[in-house]
């Protein structure tokens, strides 16, 4: 009997042990999770490691002048004109005054087919997914038995980022000289954000939504969504490398940093080069406590949130199965810097065709792709739907031409709207990969040129004319760019950079011009028809 009162009497102490450690471990940190109205899931070890609480405003505010090794070092640009193009005396102004710059553009517009979207059915749709939206927030809050004060949102037509949608047109993203870019860009700088999430990407990654036409990312990359008070939405790319790093010679392109201020850079030379094929894009300093933890609903991403040793608030790409805390980016303490790129409209609206690039590379450690080996592969090209009957050729060279400029060598895919048909432009997206290495120029990115020979004349004109001293492409760049609240951008080197290889390109087209004969090397098409020689632009220049 004594033996038996002895086996229960262990058997209540083993239970009573476990009981406690449950109640310690798993009911009272959930308790906690609740009072800072978030839950964290257990899955990943870092996310017991954010327990510094929630800076104050003004501590924050300090941290802007403290973090000196996180922001630029010239510090914030000073504000433009509401037009974006500088003041009185201003080489971009004197740019974008140019005949060039001012030519009607060709076909003409001539109504609801030439644009994007068809506005009531956008705005009912954008309407739908406010309320869905509003559904949503509603059900979470009640989830964790959180009260708010906060209205429900409400679609706003005068939104920047309605109007930008509404003003996509077949000529590009943007018209000319439009008002709703520059408030756009203000509005993503400015805005606060009332929720974060990770991209598609990584979502298809971690099994989350079934992507496709995707590029896969690693754990060295990291791109979040944040959506602002207004209901806009912005892909975010933290800062990973400094101004004056160059990437390592021997990092293959596709190992290569994702660079947040090559992103905002290549926005603003879209729109020199009058492309306008980038999404608006605009730098930023995001709190990473009060605009991403604090507003995010997605469990993994709060989970990869911790406090480095330096007391820095840090994340990192994903957690499914361990955490990578060296691939991190931290704010110092708080505060981060990024790029932030205004969305497209949904694909439920405007669908895109993603199509690889005639011209992709191996992304092998070895082996070489036809075009690299068979300097005549250009030929084969032009035999090929659609590139043998449309203007997707020409446009193929204005990315490659872009591309080469920036020193991007990650162009896998391009995207189109499907609804301009086979001549539609190409958007330009995903630029971080540009401006890693100013001190060389990688002449295979010029291969659809060189091996084609062929470009749009009013492409030409335009090279033509930033090559000249009054129009100097660096100059403009650098002046464009002292818009943007993370001045400086680009290093000096990297904006002489653009001149050298803006000499490289027109000295590509010379040589084919002297082989092949002006007439079969500059298209006269519809997108060159109206732009006018002049004296800054001539062939030879």
């Amino acid at each position: 009997m004594l033996g038996l009162r002895r086996d229960r009497l262990l058997t209540l102490l083993l239970l009573g042990a476990l009981l406690s450690a449950d109640l310690y471990f798993h009911l009272w940190p959930q308790v906690q999770r609740q009072l800072r109205s978030r839950e964290r899931p257990r899955g990943c070890p870092c996310a017991r490691r954010v327990s510094s609480p929630a800076p104050d405003p003004a501590a924050a505010a300090a941290d802007l002048h403290t973090a000196a090794h996180n922001f630029s070092r010239a510090g914030r640009g000073t504000e433009r004109d509401h037009s974006g193009r500088g003041g009185p005396g201003s080489k971009l102004q004197a740019l974008f005054a140019h005949p060039l710059y001012n030519v009607p553009e060709e076909p003409p517009l001539l109504g609801p087919e030439d644009s994007l979207l068809a506005s009531q059915e956008a705005l009912r749709y954008y309407r739908r997914k406010v309320a869905r939206w509003n559904r949503r927030h509603k059900i979470y809050k009640e989830q964790l038995n959180l009260t708010s004060l906060d209205a429900p949102l409400q679609l706003q037509l005068e939104a920047s980022w309605v109007q930008f949608h509404l003003g996509i047109n077949r000529h590009g993203l943007y018209p000319r000289s439009s008002p709703v870019v520059n408030k756009l860009l203000h509005d993503m700088r400015h805005f606060p954000t009332i929720s974060a999430d990770y991209s598609q990407d990584e979502k298809a990654l971690l099994g989350a939504c079934d992507c496709t036409q995707i590029v896969k990312p690693s754990g060295v990359h990291l791109k979040l969504v944040l959506r602002f008070s207004d209901f806009g939405k912005a892909m975010f790319k933290p800062m990973r490398q400094q101004r004056d790093e160059e990437t390592p010679v021997d990092f293959f392109y596709f190992i290569d940093f994702q660079r947040h201020n090559a992103e905002i850079a290549a926005f603003h030379l879209d729109r020199i080069l009058d492309f306008r094929r980038v999404p608006p894009t605009v730098g930023r300093l995001v709190n990473v406590t009060k605009e991403i933890l604090e507003v995010t609903k997605n469990e993994i991403l709060q989970s990869v949130f911790f406090v480095s040793p330096a007391s820095n608030v840090c994340f990192f790409a994903k957690c499914p199965y361990m955490c990578k805390t060296e691939y991190a980016v931290c704010g110092n303490p708080h505060l981060l810097e990024g790029s932030l790129s205004a969305f497209l409209p949904s694909l439920n609206l405007a669908p895109r065709l993603s199509v690889p690039n005639p011209w992709i590379r191996s992304y092998s450690l070895s082996g070489k792709e036809e075009w690299e080996v068979n300097p005549l592969y250009c030929d084969t090209v032009k035999q090929v739907y659609p590139y043998n009957s449309s203007n997707r050729l020409l446009n193929i060279i204005d990315m490659a031409v872009f591309d080469f400029l920036i020193g991007n060598m990650d162009r896998h895919h391009y995207e189109m709207f499907t609804k301009f048909g086979d001549d539609g432009f190409l958007i330009h997206l995903d630029n971080a990969r540009g401006f890693g290495r100013h001190s060389h120029d990688e002449m295979s990115i010029l291969s659809p040129l060189s091996q084609c020979c062929r470009i749009k004349k009013k492409t030409l004109l335009h090279l033509q004319l930033l090559a000249h001293a009054d129009y100097r492409l660096s100059d403009m760049m650098r002046e464009s760019l002292l818009e943007d609240q993370l001045t400086p951008i680009l290093t000096e080197p990297h904006l002489l950079a653009l001149d050298r290889r803006l000499q490289i390109i027109l000295r590509t087209v010379e040589g084919c011009i002297e082989a092949h004969g002006e007439q079969s090397v500059v298209a006269n098409g519809p997108a060159g028809q109206s732009a006018p020689d002049s004296g800054q632009a001539n062939w030879t220049s």
